[in-house]
């Protein structure tokens, strides 16, 4: 099917909710209004396990359809690759942050995927994991149905890529946040310095404002006040106390507007479908 006649699906998933967009391809696109379906996580199975059931069921009469999909930071772990000069094989950068991530997180990146961004010798880049499984699922449900599987990215680097540009200085903390976890970047002079991946356990504002904190005092560098570059559209009224030592940028989604299959906060939940997993 020629790729102008296939129609695309655009898919957010998370724990406890899927967004997904639909756009009909042809002579004139039409995108239909997103749909948002929440989950309730299930004890004793993967946390993607509900979302991608009830994606699933939402799919089913899409038959091939091109799909791109963005997981949460829930299911994705992350570390910085500083530069190193003598590494410039493909080989070698995968070495490399199979390395680091086993560093960071033992045993357990011997179940994940990793995917690396553009590697420079010079800036380094970022690794990104997700479950071996979780991949092998959506690839068997994409084999399925005859899906066009185009894509599968991190919150964290889709939102990046998608406002890196808007991003000036030669420190950048660049901050997502949903529902239940905070991922922070730093990077410093143009390199991936650190990343910080965490739940959120009771107040955002409060526990945004500590890891900026640690995340300043590991770098070893703080000014009096700092810039932070913050994504938050579940979140809209999230603001941090006067003289806290941190200024919130928000992302100028009105000069690039964020994508239409992420998360955001719902005008009303008239057509938003609840579901028990």
């Amino acid at each position: 099917m020629s790729q102008l006649w296939r129609d695309q699906i655009q898919v957010f998933l998370a724990p406890e909710r899927v967004d997904l967009v639909r756009t009909a391809r042809g002579f004139k696109p039409v995108q239909s209004a997103k749909v948002t379906v929440l989950c309730e996580r299930v004890q004793g199975v993967p946390a993607w396990e509900s979302a991608l059931r009830q994606l699933e069921q939402k799919l089913g009469d899409a038959a091939g359809a091109g799909l791109s999909m963005t997981l949460s930071n829930h299911f994705v772990r992350y570390v910085a690759l500083p530069p190193q000069a003598e590494i410039t094989s493909p080989e070698e950068v995968m070495s490399y942050a199979i390395f680091r991530m086993r560093e960071v997180y033992a045993e357990r990146a011997d179940s994940w995927i990793l995917s690396v961004s553009e590697w420079s010798p010079v800036n380094g880049a970022v690794c990104a994991a997700i479950p071996r499984e979780l991949m092998a699922r959506v690839e068997e449900m994409a084999a399925r149905y005859q899906f066009k599987l185009k894509e599968i990215e991190p919150y964290l680097a889709s939102a990046y890529d998608r406002w890196q540009k808007l991003l000036r200085g030669d420190k950048i903390y660049f901050v997502v946040i949903e529902t239940g976890r905070i991922c922070v970047a730093l990077l410093i002079d143009g390199t991936w310095y650190s990343i910080r991946n965490q739940r959120i356990l009771q107040n955002v504002a409060d526990e945004l404002l500590a890891a900026l904190d640690q995340e300043a005092v590991l770098s070893g560098n703080k000014e009096t006040v700092e810039v932070v570059h913050l994504f938050a559209p579940e979140h809209p009224d999230l603001t941090l106390p006067e003289n806290c030592g941190w200024r919130i940028v928000p992302i100028q989604t009105g000069q690039i507007p964020a994508l239409a299959h992420y998360p955001s906060v719902p005008a009303d939940y008239a057509g938003i479908n609840q579901c028990l997993a």
